[in-house]
């Protein structure tokens, strides 16, 4: 029998709601349920986030998602531009005549969906602690990511440097901002107990 009375199965519950007190402040509850034959509940945590958070959404949730279609209509215009046909993620050099300029737009835009997961996460945690630091670094990040395409896609500078010569180094600005952020919420958390 595959249901046994020791056997306990865990899911994590994300309830939101708004306080009816005040609708500005939103309060975010992880519920841990564990599911056994007597259905009983396990811990609940409530998290409180700061009443400017709203701003550390738009930065790590809308922005993020603006930014990556900007990206993504760069490659379209590049892929018509230089006839690289689907399903080639990349140009594929001697048989598509202009590979490296196409794979340097492709390049620019990979290299934001590479590491856009992992900044979305830092700042969202980080923004508990610093928000407004978090959506201003958000800002810089999402930018920085464009001017990185921009450079990159720059065929008369040398590619090695050429990311970083059209201003995308204000994007490690605010990566940093998060990791920081980040760093001293998971400080707090832990000093808190």
């Amino acid at each position: 029998e595959l249901l046994h009375s020791n056997l306990r199965y865990s899911k994590i519950f994300f309830y939101c709601y708004v306080n009816s007190l005040d609708t500005s402040l939103f309060q975010f509850c992880v519920f841990h349920q564990y599911f056994s034959l007597s259905n009983s509940f396990g811990t609940m945590l409530t998290i409180t986030v700061p009443p400017s958070y709203g701003y550390v959404i738009i930065g790590a949730g809308i922005l993020p998602v603006v930014t990556s279609l900007y990206l993504g209509s760069q490659v379209m215009a590049a892929r018509n531009k230089f006839n690289v046909e689907y399903p080639n993620c990349y140009a594929v050099p001697k048989y598509h005549d202009h590979a490296d300029e196409f794979n340097r737009v492709q390049r620019g835009h990979q290299n934001y969906l590479e590491n856009i997961g992992g900044y979305t996460i830092m700042t969202l945690i980080g923004g508990l602690k610093h928000p407004i630091s978090c959506a201003v670094g958000s800002v810089l990040y999402c930018v920085g990511s464009a001017l990185y395409l921009k450079g990159y896609a720059d065929t008369s500078l040398d590619v090695k440097m050429a990311r970083y010569k059209k201003g995308a180094g204000i994007k490690w600005i605010g990566f940093f901002v998060s990791f920081y952020s980040t760093c001293a919420y998971a400080y707090s958390c832990i000093t808190a107990a």
